[in-house]
């Protein structure tokens, strides 16, 4: 099914809320840098509920309440009921703790939950809980995957590539294949947070994975989408345009635009980036182009949602491609990749700097 098109400028596809920063792991990447203990300056219900209430008037399709965990916080199943009342299709990513109980899971689904994404960074307990830093939430995610699927509620799985795991990802898809997940989500590192540069991959690892993805998509029943990896979309453009050359009939060309995975949550129609068809609201309220990407352009407490997406000069920036510097500014794909803005923020200091995990050298660009 195809998803209509949406002006970036007007509405985001997707509306990222940070229900809080308290989680009990500690996982070594967290953007967070999450803690045990909620903070007392968190939107609390009835704002939560405003704000979900702008989500559904702004129509974005996809609404991710994320964390932190979001079970630590006591009204969550309130707010994801808030969410269906009022229209919003709404996914979870709490973390694999013993607060993610069966019962927990039932009671999500009953409340009105489209989809249950949880993190799953390695094949095997050792190499996922040493990332989490919590003996046992291997165990947990392998349970809660499984508690969801009984009940009929679709499962993403979200995996971050880094050094500490870039060598199991065979095995990675190999688990995936297993679990009936509907999407594999996979992260690419934005050193921010806990996250550290050194665990970046380099930018020819990057294309490394984009080929693994690519490769893995063909066959796999379940979606696969890039998050902070923009250049994906010039990686299968060029695919596209390869086979097209060699004679490969359209049907058979890899889709990556405008889909819908199983649930029918969509993916976006056109190349989304941070600050473009994505925003990201704080445990605090703070609204941000993206998680990874700490420059706010307001607070919803002051301002509306809406407002802030579309009048804000950061996010008018942002939006704006004729601003991008280096050889994304030059690049023929800028359009629909546009480099990760969030990336070149931690690595050069600037939003609008060229990606620094990219290895394609636009056409006619030259250095000076």
């Amino acid at each position: 099914m195809q998803i209509p098109d949406i002006d970036f400028n007007e509405r985001p596809f997707i509306v990222i809320w940070e229900t809080t920063q308290a989680c009990d792991l500690a996982c070594l990447h967290c953007r967070a840098c999450a803690q045990p203990l909620r903070n007392s300056g968190e939107l609390n219900t009835n704002e939560a509920k405003r704000l979900i209430d702008e989500i559904a008037e702004m129509q974005a399709p996809v609404f991710v309440m994320t964390g932190g965990d979001p079970l630590k916080r006591p009204d969550i199943f309130e707010l994801v009921w808030h969410g269906a009342e009022r229209g919003v299709r709404t996914s979870l990513t709490p973390s694999a703790t013993p607060l993610l109980t069966r019962d927990a899971i039932v009671m999500l689904k009953e409340a009105g939950l489209a989809r249950l994404a949880i993190s799953l960074d390695g094949p095997t307990a050792e190499i996922h809980d040493t990332f989490r830093r919590v003996s046992g939430s291997y165990q947990w995610t392998i349970n809660a995957v499984q508690w969801a699927r009984e009940i009929g509620l679709a499962v993403q799985i979200n995996t971050t590539i880094t050094r500490h795991n870039l060598r199991y990802i065979d095995d990675m898809i190999a688990l995936c294949e297993r679990l009936d997940i509907v999407l594999w989500s996979v992260f690419f590192l934005v050193p921010t947070g806990r996250g550290s540069e050194i665990d970046l991959i380099s930018g020819e690892e990057f294309e490394q994975v984009f080929e693994k993805l690519y490769e893995t998509s063909r066959r796999v029943k379940f979606d696969i989408k890039s998050t902070e990896a923009q250049h994906y979309r010039r990686y299968l453009l060029q695919r596209r345009t390869e086979l097209r050359r060699a004679g490969v009939s359209a049907d058979k060309l890899p889709k990556f635009l405008g889909m819908q995975t199983a649930d029918g949550i969509g993916r976006a129609p056109k190349g989304i980036n941070d600050g473009k068809g994505f925003v990201f609201v704080s445990h605090m309220g703070d609204v941000f182009p993206s998680g990874f990407l700490p420059i706010s352009a307001g607070n919803v407490r002051t301002e509306s949602l809406g407002h802030l997406y579309r009048t804000s000069p950061l996010f008018a920036d942002l939006r704006d491609s004729s601003k991008l510097q280096g050889k994304c500014g030059a690049c023929e794909y800028k359009e629909i990749c546009g480099g990760s803005r969030a990336r070149a923020y931690a690595v050069n200091g600037s939003v609008l700097s060229e990606e620094p995990c990219c290895v394609y050298e636009p056409k006619n660009y030259s250095r000076q």
